[in-house]
């Protein structure tokens, strides 16, 4: 077990090593490749433009977005109409699905606990 941990401690210095001495290029190449993104100068005026259109735009995308949920649901209430014609593989993804949903809940839960088991915090 002292062995992995010096294996791991000495990856780990490694990978600090190799950040410090590339991480100023990485950082100056990807903010050349991305610069038509930047806005210049960076003002609060534009910043505040930019958080509206954000929002905005995504205030727009409500109606297609609600288009494609009630189209999922319809696609749903049609395999519940015709559910003896499902088959195994097709039941089994979905309770996997149903799984990993129950499974995200239950990491959310956690998380929002404080990463305790038992409970929240007083």
């Amino acid at each position: 077990m002292a062995s992995k941990l010096l294996q791991l401690k000495s990856k780990a210095c490694e990978a600090s090593k190799f950040v410090s001495k590339h991480g100023t290029t990485y950082y100056k190449q990807l903010l050349e490749k991305n610069k038509q993104y930047i806005q210049e100068p960076a003002t609060v005026e534009k910043c505040q433009e930019l958080s509206k259109q954000l929002l905005y735009t995504r205030l727009a995308s409500i109606p297609g977005r609600t288009e494609s949920f009630w189209k999922e649901v319809d696609h749903v209430k049609g395999l519940w109409k015709n559910r003896a014609d499902l088959k195994v593989e097709d039941a089994g993804i979905a309770a996997l699905f149903g799984l990993e949903c129950f499974a995200w809940y239950c990491a959310g839960e956690i998380v929002g606990r404080g990463f305790t088991f038992t409970g929240y915090y007083p």
